[in-house]
């Protein structure tokens, strides 16, 4: 089983789309960062484990450990830690290893590793029309700069890779339920030529950390953008909860503890502020930019859910 497990990823390595798809990551983490830095973002160290981390909304084994009587989890996303650093220092980003150990089934969909980079940011007292357009440009800036670098591999690719035009349009969740049912993103998405969001998302689709509006209840101004040519999700986000009250009711609401998250309940009773802010996986981005049908072909050393890898 070794042997061949060894086998396949020396070819894989050996692979001519591995060697573009590294060189487009390349170019897609240095233009990001810039983009942000030109835009007084500080970038921050990730956190690899910790005693809090995302609960997130779907099942997955849980990837934790004890060290010296504590119990600590490795991270699923840097949400509770941006939220917290983001009080002190209001424009904030990192690139940060995310381990999601996902069902076996989600293989399928050819867009999850177990293992992956999210570039997480976040942004004192915005909103969410904030930082959709920041994602806009954000998104319309990278593209450019890997079209103009990487013509020639995109060319070898056979990609043909267009940068769209802000603002992106946008669809109501509840709306487009109701219209196209429970796969209504991966519908719109094989139909759409440009991404588009996902605005005005139910609580019940998401996690306590997600402010629900002040007019519509039991809606988060949350967004999420998609990609097209059935390439899916792009980036989730959404404005934070910040009163302390409202945070432990959704807990609740969550069927959830207030053990469970008792770290960042603590960092919470100090007194928060409103922020902002959303995560793009770059092994995502990169699969979009480069057309591949697989996201494992953006990574050397992809941990696809339920295989046994190095």
């Amino acid at each position: 089983m070794e042997t061949e497990i060894v086998s396949e990823l020396m070819e894989h390595l050996s692979d001519k789309k591995l060697e573009a798809a590294l060189k487009v990551n390349t170019t897609v983490r240095a233009a990001m960062g810039e983009f942000l830095r030109d835009r007084g973002f500080i970038e921050i160290p990730p956190v690899i484990f910790s005693t809090v981390t995302d609960p997130l909304n779907h099942p997955v084994y849980d990837p934790s450990f004890e060290y010296e009587g504590t119990r600590y989890a490795l991270t699923k996303s840097m949400i509770f830690h941006k939220q917290i650093i983001v009080q002190k220092f209001p424009k904030i980003f990192t690139f940060s290893p995310n381990i999601r150990l996902e069902m076996p089934e989600k293989a399928r969909t050819g867009r999850h590793l177990l293992e992956f980079t999210q570039l997480d940011l976040e942004v004192k007292g915005a909103t969410r029309e904030d930082l959709i357009k920041l994602g806009e440009e954000l998104f319309i800036h990278t593209l450019e700069k890997v079209s103009e670098k990487h013509a020639q591999d995109l060319h070898d690719l056979g990609r043909r890779l267009s940068v769209p035009c802000a603002p992106f349009k946008r669809y109501k969740f509840e709306e487009v339920a109701e219209k196209y049912g429970s796969e209504f993103e991966t519908i719109l998405s094989k139909e759409a030529k440009e991404p588009f969001w996902i605005v005005d998302i139910p609580l019940k689709e998401r996690e306590f950390y997600d402010r629900e509006s002040d007019v519509f209840p039991g809606i988060l101004n949350d967004m999420d953008l998609i990609y097209p040519e059935g390439y899916c999700e792009a980036l989730s986000g959404g404005e934070r909860e910040f009163d302390l009250d409202r945070i432990m009711e959704r807990i609740r609401r969550k069927g959830q503890t207030y053990e469970q998250f008792k770290w960042f309940l603590e960092f919470a009773k100090e007194g928060l502020e409103l922020s902002t802010g959303f995560g793009i996986g770059i092994e995502r981005l990169v699969r979009y930019i480069c057309g591949f049908e697989r996201i494992e072909d953006v990574h050397p050393f992809p941990k696809v859910p339920g295989k046994v890898s190095v």
